[in-house]
C-alpha cells in the first residue's frame, strides 16, 4: 500500500468536500435540519434539546423537550463541536463532516488492495468512492452519512481483520466502532449482532471465539452505556422509544400518530393481503436502490461476481453478515422506514466494499474476455475503467448539482408568522431552522385532536402545506373547517391558520 497515494486521495476528498460544501445554503431535509437544530443547541451550551418535535413519539411533556428520543445524537454532536470551534452556522457545522468523507475514500484504497486489487485497482476504486454517486451531495450535509459510512466500515473491516488473523484484538476494535455507529444509527444495533454472529461462528478456536465475542461486546457496551443512562434518565428504556413499533407500520405517515401508538392489532387487521403486498412492493423499491444507490447501475452485477469469486475470503465475513441483513431487515420487517431512506442510509457502510468489489469484478470479467476475444487485457482494462469513471462522475455530478437547485430554497423560510408564535407543520425542524420558532408535527389524526395537542404544547397556528398527511386534506381544501380554528393565509404552497 502506497502512503503517498493514500495522502493524495484524502487531500482529493477533502479539496471536494470543502467546494461542494460552500454551494449548500442551508441542511436541506428534515433529518439533516433536526440534527443541525439540536446541534446547535449542543454548541450554545443548551445540551442535546428539542425546540422542534418531528414525531410525537416518546411523548415528550412540553417544548423544549430532551432530544434524540428516536434517532441517535452522533450526527448532532458532531455538528455540535464543529459548531463550536467553527461558529454556530451551517458553514461551521459542516466542517468536522467532511474528513469522515476522506476517510471513506481512503479505506476504499486500503480495501481494494486487501482483496487482492493491484495499485491501479485501488486508485479506480478510490476515485469511485470519491465521486459516490447518490451519496455524494449527503456526505456534506448534516446527517448521518459520513459517519455511518465510515463507523460502519470501519466496524465491517475489524471484524473482517479479526476472522483472518485470528486476533481477539480486532473484535475489540470492531466492538468500538460498532458502539460509535449505533450512536449514528439504529441500525447499527445491526453490525453488533453480525460481529457476535462472526466471533462464535466456527473458524476460530472455541476459546478464542469466546473472548473475542466477550471482547467485542465489552468494547461495544463501554461506548454505549453512557447513552443508555441518558436515555433511562430522560425516557425510562435504554433504546428509543417506539423503533421496534415502525415494523407495524401500514404506511409511513404513522410515523406522526398522534397519540403515538403503532399497534400489532391495527397491523394484523390490515390483513394478511396488504401485508405481503407492502413487503413485495419494499422488494421492489430496495432493489431499485441497491442497482441506482449502491451498485451505480454498472457495477450491480459486476460486484456480486467479485464478491461470489471471494466467498471464502475471511475480510468479507463482516459484510457477508451484514449485507443481506440490512436488505432483509429494511425490506421485511421495517419496509416503510426501509423505502423512505433507511436502506439508502445504512447502505453507506457498504459503499467501499461496493467500490473495491466493483472494479475487481470488471477487471475480472475483462480478463475473462480477453482470452475469449484475444484482447490486450490491460488496454482494455484502461478503456473500460476510464468509461466507468466517467459514467460515475457524470451521475455524481448530475445528483449533486440537482440537490444543490432542490436545497436551495423552502417554503418555510418565507412564512409570515408572529415572532412568539409556535407552530404545528409538516416540518418543524425546518420552520425552527429558518424562524427560530418553536413546533411540531402536523399529526397523522384527524383535525379534533389539534386542541389537545395545542394545550399541551402551546402551539398557536398550524400551517398545512402539500406534505399533510391524509386527516389533514380538509385543512388543505379550506372545507369543513373546526371552529377552534381561524383562517388566517391561503396560498398556492400553504395554509396558514390560528387556534382560537
Amino acid at each position: 500500500m502506497n502512503r503517498r497515494d493514500l495522502l493524495l486521495l484524502c487531500f482529493l476528498a477533502l479539496l471536494i468536500g470543502g467546494v461542494i460544501s460552500t454551494q449548500l445554503g442551508h441542511p436541506g431535509y428534515t433529518d439533516a435540519f433536526y440534527y443541525f437544530n439540536a446541534g446547535k443547541n449542543l454548541a450554545v451550551g443548551r445540551g442535546l434539546t428539542d425546540d422542534a418535535l418531528w414525531t410525537f413519539i416518546g411523548e415528550p411533556a412540553t417544548l423544549p423537550a430532551p432530544s434524540h428520543l428516536y434517532w441517535m445524537p452522533m450526527p448532532s454532536i458532531i455538528a455540535g463541536v464543529s459548531m463550536s470551534l467553527w461558529g454556530a452556522s451551517f458553514k461551521g457545522a459542516q466542517v468536522l463532516f467532511i474528513p469522515f468523507y476522506a476517510g471513506l475514500v481512503g479505506l476504499t484504497y486500503w480495501l481494494t488492495i486487501r482483496l487482492g486489487g493491484s495499485r491501479r485497482s485501488a486508485w479506480i476504486a478510490s476515485l469511485c468512492a470519491l465521486g459516490s454517486g447518490y451519496f455524494l451531495p449527503y456526505w456534506f450535509t448534516t446527517e448521518t452519512f459520513s459517519p455511518y459510512g465510515l463507523l460502519g466500515a470501519g466496524a465491517l473491516i475489524g471484524i473482517g481483520l479479526g476472522r483472518a488473523t485470528g486476533k481477539v484484538r480486532f473484535f475489540g476494535l470492531a466492538g468500538t466502532l460498532c458502539g460509535l455507529a449505533h450512536l449514528t444509527r439504529n441500525d447499527g444495533l445491526l453490525l453488533i449482532v453480525c460481529l457476535m454472529g462472526a466471533a462464535l461462528c466456527p473458524g476460530l478456536p472455541g476459546a478464542r471465539s469466546r473472548r473475542a465475542a466477550f471482547i467485542g461486546l465489552a468494547a461495544y457496551l463501554l461506548v454505549m452505556l453512557p447513552w443508555f443512562g441518558r436515555m433511562m434518565q430522560v425516557s425510562g428504556a435504554i433504546l428509543p422509544a417506539g423503533g421496534l413499533e415502525t415494523a407495524w407500520m401500514r404506511s409511513y405517515d404513522e410515523i406522526a400518530n398522534y397519540p403515538p401508538e403503532i399497534a400489532f392489532s391495527d397491523f394484523w387487521a390490515w390483513g394478511l393481503d396488504n401485508i405481503v403486498r407492502s413487503r413485495l412492493e419494499a422488494l421492489i423499491l430496495n432493489g431499485q436502490t441497491f442497482l441506482l444507490v449502491e451498485g451505480m447501475i454498472l457495477f450491480a452485477p459486476l460486484m456480486l461476481v467479485a464478491l461470489w469469486q471471494r466467498r471464502r475470503d475471511p475480510m468479507l465475513s463482516g459484510f457477508w453478515l451484514y449485507m443481506p441483513a440490512l436488505h432483509i431487515t429494511m425490506t421485511v420487517v421495517f419496509p416503510f422506514p426501509g423505502t423512505r431512506g433507511g436502506l439508502f442510509h445504512s447502505a453507506a457502510a457498504l459503499l467501499p466494499f461496493w467500490m473495491a468489489l466493483g472494479v475487481l469484478g470488471l477487471e475480472g470479467v475483462i480478463a475473462w474476455a480477453a482470452k475469449k476475444r484475444r484482447w490486450r487485457a490491460n488496454e482494455a482494462k484502461l478503456i473500460f475503467s476510464s468509461l466507468a469513471l466517467l459514467w460515475i462522475g457524470y451521475l455524481s455530478l448530475s445528483v449533486t448539482l440537482g440537490k444543490i437547485n432542490a436545497w436551495g430554497g423552502t417554503l418555510y423560510a418565507e412564512l409570515k408568522l408572529p415572532p412568539d408564535a409556535v407552530v404545528m407543520v409538516n416540518d418543524p425542524s425546518a420552520v425552527y431552522y429558518f424562524k427560530g420558532l418553536r413546533g411540531v408535527v402536523l399529526p397523522n389524526a384527524a383535525p379534533a385532536a389539534i386542541p389537545e395537542i395545542a394545550r399541551r404544547y402551546g402551539v398557536t397556528h398550524v400551517v398545512v402545506d402539500a406534505g399533510r398527511t391524509p386527516p389533514m386534506e380538509d385543512l388543505w381544501r379550506g372545507a369543513n373547517l373546526p371552529n377552534f380554528l381561524e383562517p388566517l393565509v391561503s396560498t398556492i404552497q400553504y395554509r396558514v391558520y390560528r387556534i382560537k
